[in-house]
């Protein structure tokens, strides 16, 4: 499936769920840096992504954390309970597979395509307690960016089966 369609699907599911969103069209970017440029008057959190896999129990992780913070993959392996060491970035194809989305394009938003909830989901908890008007994630394409509240986002979360963990990343 096109990302056209699969954000077409997204959207349509986020209005089922009566969540409002606000979106910035922009040329297709690979980096948050890429990105910033083209998101100058938006009023909120935007977020990176991050798609790992356990090494040691096959599990998979999406992390997605303010933009500007940095993530220590072995920290947050022992914050895990993984084993520090045993987090590494997952293959393109696991992505494709779960999340129905590719490289460049991990976001919070695709987990409506992972119907078992077998990926298990890491929020930066200042997106959703820092007092962000909006958080911002890719919308199943690179060549967006949407925003919705930080009570959308946990309702969308729970609609989907993804219950996310919680973390400090400061």
């Amino acid at each position: 499936m096109a990302n056209i369609e699969l954000r077409s699907e997204l959207e349509k599911y986020l209005e089922s769920l009566s969540i409002e969103t606000t979106c910035v069209d922009h040329p297709a970017v690979f980096t948050v840096e890429e990105m910033m440029p083209h998101l100058q008057g938006v009023s909120g959190a935007v977020t990176k992504n991050l798609f790992l896999k356990d090494k040691k129990k096959k599990g998979l992780w999406l992390v997605s954390v303010r933009h500007d913070r940095q993530v220590n993959l072995n920290d947050l392996a022992k914050k895990l309970g993984v084993g520090s060491g045993n987090l590494r970035f997952a293959e393109e194809a696991s992505m494709l597979e779960k999340l129905k989305v590719g490289q460049g394009c991990a976001t919070a938003l695709a987990l409506f395509c992972d119907k078992e909830s077998s990926v298990k989901f890491v929020l930066d908890s200042d997106l959703v307690n820092g007092g962000h008007e909006r958080v911002y994630f890719h919308p199943m394409t690179n060549e967006a960016t949407m925003g919705v509240k930080p009570e959308d986002l946990l309702k969308f979360l729970k609609e989907t089966g993804h219950e996310p963990v919680l973390q400090d990343f400061d």
